[in-house]
């Protein structure tokens, strides 16, 4: 595995951890819908939840949040809708979440969590 996905699984997992200890009860980790994939998917005060993880070794190229353009979002939606659609329960509110983890895999590690990005 090269150590850009390396990177990308330990940022999901750091996410994950960060969003149980905030109260959310994470549903599915890395679904597959037909045109991507979505990261994590919670649930959070009666809110499902649907969470892109960005992470990156430093700031050299950017910050994560910078990844997340208008083409990026529509991809988020129509897969959340798509899950929606598989699920059998209903879901009445859903938001979509950006989660930005900075640091590399031996060095110290921030998280940023942006609620409400579409």
């Amino acid at each position: 595995m090269a150590e850009k996905d390396v990177l990308g699984r330990s940022g999901e997992q750091l996410a994950a951890r960060f969003l149980e200890a905030g109260g959310y009860r994470i549903v599915e980790r890395n679904w597959r819908g037909t045109r991507g994939e979505l990261d994590i998917v919670a649930e959070h005060d009666g809110t499902t939840v649907f969470v892109e993880v960005k992470t990156r070794s430093g700031l050299r190229f950017g910050h994560p949040f910078e990844a997340i353009t208008p083409r990026k979002l529509r991809a988020l939606r129509r897969l959340a809708a798509e899950w929606c659609s598989a699920s059998e329960r209903p879901r009445a509110h859903i938001r979509l979440d950006v989660i930005g983890v900075i640091g590399g895999l031996d060095g110290p590690t921030r998280i940023e969590h942006l609620r409400g990005v579409g």
